[in-house]
């Protein structure tokens, strides 16, 4: 693959970003062989290129036949921009010149004139029936093709791709020897006849043509508006992939930066990371591309040209689109006339043009006449190229509008959010000349032996080279031994098409809260997955069945215990994204009818009492599948497994995660903002928490006391975090199979300051969840001011100053604390919600007061730390950072941390890729390695570090 990045753009990059701007664009290895060559030639004239020398014919078979066969060189009649020949006049004069009589089929749109082909022997004539060996570029008509006869062209036959098959078929029928040029290769497999470097050079005249276009749309006149000038003028510098990220923030603005990407470069094996290039040509499908992460994000535009098959990774899929086009951030505002970019990416030139293959929204090949679309990944359509009738694009082609009307008549197509899309599936057309004489120099030592194919005869009675016999699709009613695979992947295409329906794997998704999207949206990936989602929240259900492909159903957990069973019988999964409390009643319908379940909560003493009877059932119930619990988990054993495989010891280990509100956003009391409903938060702090200390077991009681453990973090000191323990840490040495460490501990992580104002509540009987009848629904309505006056003990018509001195005096006359109730509106007269106890009165209000906002985001930090002893003796101190922001137009990086983590565990269960059976977490390889490997293709990215003492 070829990596472009441009510069010498400095001119007009650097008014916008001041920084170069990264051009990617990968490539098979012919590709960036032609452009490298192409772009270090002084001059560099691609039109001008020297031809070689025809040499002699590779074959000279059957000399002193009497009468020798004729070829055909046939009309170009499918595409009208289609104007190249598989031959040039002069190797038509060198097969006269051997005695073959040669038809030339008469075409005005051929790009070389008739007349030439005549001057060099050929004869020109309608009827070719006449030939046993008819060359052509594209397929010809079904209704064209002439019995027993050898073809060569391109046939597009070899994926059985289901737009051929017809033509295939009609092929088989007539009993035509069918050579495609494509399978024709040497013995170490690279083709030795094709045009891929034209294609080459006309995507990269296309792509920079097209970037100006789009750009100038964007508000920005550069020097792409000239494909040829600028490569006369732009200094090019290659650089390792790995550079990439370097060079787009801070490279030379004076040049074109590039790389030649290959498989190693992000191509990993979804358990381990690791490429190995044996295992991958025999199990591609086991491979993910880190593409997405790795170099697309630091690209403006790239060039693709791989060769792609449905088991083989993508480069880019339509998530990926909706990721790499969220607005970056510029450290540099735009002003009027001088705009920032709307996203990085600006471009892509698909040369493969292999539609919904190794680029996913590339579901259609645009044309010579008209080569660009653009893709806008948020509503997953192709933008139309045309406006009011006119082609914006040809129009600009044949000069027929300025500078100045091309941004007027493109602004419906080109401005705004979108990737530039050109994938033309005959680019060298444009190059018809060339690309003519260049492919015939190729296939002209072939010929001859070509010219000698008998069709009638059979196959194994021809006198082929292997080059020329392997790539026999076809002969005599049959396909070719090598080639009957194509049979069977029609047959499996089409059987399952007919039993896509019947073989769905059925999915039911319980709950519709914040986490439920990513979910979905994973699973959605897959047509082969029907989802049914059941909730309460009629409004939360509709509004997803908008947005996916969903079987909606209104029902209540936990009192429509019959509903729930007669649902979960038709499944072949249960995902629950209820409150934790209502996992049991999914758990035991699971049970029942004998159907897998997993859960991102926690695995609570009520699930745990269903453990013998999962086990019974035979079924696999996952929990603790979200971030925490979840990836802490599975990074803890990550690590944990990983040392123990080179004979250390885990002596310690310490945790903190917390979701947090971006930084921005943090500004109010507690400087912590609600997703769903905070009373699992508020609660929290009223549990104890135990945790090891360098070998002692610490105590920790929840209430007010628990302000005594909040300590500083002095990591990520620009947040400001405090930490605090949670729940029982202790009992980790069992389930991670730490038993050797000193100190173990798990904590949640919050901004400095929300402790201490969730302190003062507590002082205030704020979070209590015992019934007070004064908030039932028949109660009289009650203000928080007079709530205020009933726990601090004073009468209820007590003035604001008598209620603040009271509140005040219970909170030890802290101020931070006051400011907060304050603040919070807890001393006005808002009407308390109705609620069944205080704190869930306050949660209520809390989720009112302090919810996200439009455009307001939130994060998610994690810290992993570790100390392992080495055999050796010394002692490893290894920390693993997590750290998450949400997406304004997408998904909360709360929701993206729970959510995929646990669609992904689901997805693996409905593959078999765990077969493991029973009640259990994400701590055996079989399930942490592939989801944490996963993740890293959705953006979640965590790093680690490591230092050494004796």
């Amino acid at each position: 693959m070829l990596c472009l990045v441009p510069s010498e753009l400095v001119r007009f990059y650097s008014r916008f970003l001041r920084r170069p701007e990264v051009i990617c664009a990968p490539s098979c290895l012919l590709l960036s062989g032609a452009l490298t060559m192409s772009l270090q030639s002084p001059g560099f004239k691609m039109l001008r290129l020297q031809r070689t020398k025809l040499g002699g014919l590779g074959l000279r078979l059957y000399r002193g036949l009497h009468h020798k066969p004729v070829m055909a060189v046939r009309r170009e009649d499918v595409n009208a921009w289609e104007r190249r020949a598989p031959l040039a006049p002069r190797h038509i004069k060198g097969i006269t010149n051997l005695g073959y009589k040669v038809l030339i089929q008469p075409s005005n749109r051929r790009a070389i004139h008739d007349k030439e082909y005549v001057k060099a022997g050929g004869i020109l004539q309608e009827d070719i029936s006449e030939a046993c060996l008819i060359l052509g570029v594209k397929r010809p008509p079904e209704d064209k093709l002439i019995p027993k006869k050898t073809y060569a062209f391109f046939s597009h036959t070899i994926k059985a791709q289901e737009a051929n098959m017809g033509l295939l078929d009609e092929i088989l029928k007539q009993e035509i020897r069918l050579i495609d040029y494509e399978k024709m290769v040497d013995h170490r497999g690279i083709r030795v006849v094709a045009f891929g470097q034209w294609a080459g050079v006309a995507g990269m005249i296309n792509i920079l043509h097209g970037m100006g276009l789009r750009l100038l749309a964007l508000g920005h006149h550069t020097p792409f508006m000239g494909a040829q000038e600028i490569f006369n003028e732009l200094p090019c510098e290659y650089v390792e992939p790995h550079e990439l990220k370097e060079v787009s923030q801070t490279g030379d603005l004076r040049k074109v930066y590039g790389t030649v990407l290959s498989r190693h470069h992000h191509l990993v094996r979804k358990t381990d990371g690791i490429y190995d290039p044996v295992d991958y040509d025999k199990y591609p499908e086991h491979y993910i591309s880190r593409f997405n992460t790795d170099i697309a994000p630091y690209t403006s535009c790239f060039i693709n040209g791989i060769y792609w098959e449905t088991n083989t990774p993508r480069l880019l899929t339509r998530q990926d689109a909706e990721s790499l086009l969220a607005p970056g951030k510029s450290p540099i505002v735009g002003v009027e006339g001088c705009p920032t970019l709307p996203h990085k990416l600006v471009a892509i030139c698909d040369i493969s043009a292999d539609t919904g293959g190794s680029i996913e929204f590339m579901t259609e090949c645009t044309t010579i006449e008209h080569p660009f679309c653009m893709y806008d990944a948020d509503q997953h359509i192709i933008h139309d190229r045309k406006y009011n009738g006119v082609d914006i694009w040809k129009s600009w082609f044949t000069a027929k509008v300025s500078y100045s009307q091309i941004k007027r008549v493109a602004s419906p197509s080109v401005e705004g959010s979108g990737i530039l899309m050109c994938s033309i599936d005959n680019l060298p057309a444009q190059l018809p000349i060339e690309a003519t004489e260049y492919f015939g120099d190729m296939l002209y030592p072939y010929v001859e032996e070509m010219i000698l194919s008998d069709a009638t005869q059979p196959l194994e009675s021809q006198n082929f080279s292997p080059v020329v016999r392997d790539a026999v699709i076809a002969s005599n009613g049959a396909l070719a031994d090598k080639y009957k695979y194509i049979q069977k992947l029609r047959e499996s295409r089409e059987r399952a098409q007919s039993l896509s329906m019947a073989t769905k794997k059925k999915v039911l998704v319980l709950g519709t809260g914040y986490v439920s999207e990513p979910v979905l949206e994973y699973l959605s990936r897959d047509a082969n997955i029907e989802i049914t989602v059941g909730s309460d929240i009629k409004n939360q259900i509709e509004l997803l069945g908008k947005k996916y492909n969903i079987n909606p159903v209104i029902m209540e957990i936990g009192k429509h215990d019959e509903k729930l069973g007669s649902l979960v019988a038709k499944q072949d999964l249960v995902i629950s994204l209820l409150p934790y409390v209502l996992h049991p009643f999914v758990a035991k319908a699971c049970i029942t009818s004998r159907v897998n379940m997993v859960t991102a909560s926690y695995i609570t003493p009520a699930l745990k009492e269903l453990e013998k009877s999962v086990e019974d059932a035979g079924i696999t119930v996952i929990g603790e599948l979200g971030l925490d619990p979840g990836l802490d988990h599975m990074l803890a054993m990550e690590t944990i497994d990983t040392a123990k495989e080179v004979g250390a010891t885990i002596e310690s280990y310490i945790s903190y995660c917390g979701g947090l509100p971006a930084p921005e956003h943090s500004d109010n009391p507690l400087r912590y903002k609600f997703s769903w409903s905070p009373v699992g938060v508020l609660m929290n702090i009223m549990q104890p928490a135990t945790y090891l200390l360098n070998g002692k077991v610490v105590n920790v009681a929840g209430g007010v006391s628990f302000l005594d453990a909040v300590t500083p973090m002095d990591y990520y000191p620009g947040l400001n975090l405090e930490g605090y323990p949670n729940r029982d840490s202790t009992k980790y040495a069992e389930i991670y199979g730490i038993s050797s460490a000193h100190t173990l501990l798990r904590g949640t992580l919050r901004y400095k300051g929300y402790a201490k104002a969730l302190n003062g509540f507590v002082k205030l009987g704020l979070i209590n969840r015992d019934a007070f009848p004064a908030l039932q629904p028949e109660a009289k309505p009650l203000t928080w001011k007079e709530l205020l006056c009933d726990l601090v003990g004073i009468s209820r018509s007590s003035k604001h100053a008598v209620l603040k001195e009271a509140v005040s005096k219970k909170l030890g006359g802290d101020n931070t604390q006051m400011a907060a109730v304050e603040q919070l509106g807890l001393l006005g007269n808002e009407q308390v919600p109705r609620a069944e106890s205080v704190v869930d009165a306050l949660s209520k209000h809390l989720a009112m007061k302090l919810s996200y906002g439009p455009g307001e985001k939130d994060m998610i930090v994690m810290r992993d730390s570790f100390g392992i002893r080495h055999p050796s003796g010394h002692l490893e101190n290894k920390t693993i950072d997590l750290v998450v922001y949400g997406d304004v137009k997408g998904f909360s990086a709360m929701a993206k941390t729970v959510g995929l983590p646990t669609a992904m565990a689901a997805k693996m269960l409905l593959d078999g890729e765990i077969q493991a059976k029973g009640l259990i977490g994400p701590f055996s390889k079989e399930i942490y390695r592939p989801i944490l490997e996963r993740i890293k293709a959705e953006g979640i990215i965590y790093t680690t570090q490591s230092t050494i003492s004796s």
